[in-house]
């Protein structure tokens, strides 16, 4: 069974050669300055709006050491209280298909923890095939070495964020895994219900950005309580919240069994400056965890 790639042509192009110039050009434009990435956290809007803040995130990626992408997603469309796993064999990109690792899902099946996207939720989703090009892309002189792991995270509790971090901790020590975190941040404006901003905090996208940078800071700080409490304090519409908490808790569980690791975010964007009331905008942040 195939996954279709069902938002090329509107997200994202559909011409397998416009895509890799794109690609192309967006990698050679970020720098590499904090690799080799064992996980990225990076956004999933249209290629025109955040392609080229994902770009830092991916560069920072050894595509020699990595064998397998795990790529955590938040679900935008359904209903979902547990991670699901995706039950196509390949995800078809206009670049080429990636092949999905029927081992490892049942490994994570055999928890007991997961549940199975039917085509069409699977299809329906972005979160996950936003990434799928640039897994491709970076991934391409290793095409055929390497397989996929999509996952959809539900709008999980706390303590299922900690239960799935300590089933994914082992694949994260693992350096021949590689795990990309898909999320966006703030959804600021009237069509997202999210308004907040605090008077005296200069333009509304200055305070956007503030706001951004601290959650940002609290996951450089790779302590999974700090940033929920600041989810808690602030609302802030980060969409992959879940999915970030996820990795969190891996790092907590890792860092108990004496792993030392650092996150560190690169590059920072806003798909519009909101200067009033009326306006909305969609925050983009790439980064980038490493294993020291």
């Amino acid at each position: 069974m195939y996954r279709e790639a069902s938002h090329a042509g509107s997200w994202y192009t559909q011409s397998g050669s416009e895509l890799n110039r794109q690609l192309g050009k967006w990698l050679d434009d970020a720098d590499l300055t904090y690799g080799p990435a064992r996980a990225i956290i990076a956004p999933h809007a249209g290629y025109r709006y955040c392609g080229a803040c994902g770009a830092w995130a991916y560069r920072q990626i050894s595509p020699a050491v990595v064998k397998r992408v795990f790529i955590l997603g938040p679900s935008h469309h359904v209903r979902l209280s547990r991670c699901a796993l995706s039950a196509a064999q390949y995800c078809r990109t206009p670049l080429y298909d990636l092949k999905v690792d029927q081992s490892i899902n049942a490994e994570l099946e055999a928890t007991g923890h997961f549940k199975w996207m039917d085509q069409k939720t699977d299809e329906d989703e972005h979160s996950i095939e936003m990434h799928l090009p640039y897994v491709a892309k970076v991934m391409e002189s290793f095409r055929d070495q390497f397989t996929i792991v999509p996952v959809m995270v539900g709008s999980i509790t706390n303590e299922w964020e900690e239960i799935y971090g300590k089933i994914f901790a082992p694949y994260l020590a693992d350096p021949q895994n590689l795990f990309v975190i898909s999320s966006d941040f703030c959804h600021w404006g009237q069509r997202f219900r999210y308004t907040y901003y605090e008077e005296g905090s200069g333009p509304i996208y200055k305070w956007i950005e503030t706001l951004d940078k601290m959650g940002m800071d609290l996951i450089e700080t790779l302590n999974a309580d700090s940033f929920s409490e600041y989810l808690r304090k602030y609302n802030n519409t980060i969409c992959g919240r879940h999915p970030i908490g996820v990795l969190m808790q891996s790092v907590e569980e890792l860092k108990r069994r004496g792993h030392r690791m650092s996150f560190k975010f690169l590059k920072y964007d806003q798909s519009n400056q909101c200067c009033d009331k009326k306006d909305s905008s969609v925050s983009y942040a790439s980064g980038s965890l490493i294993f020291e």
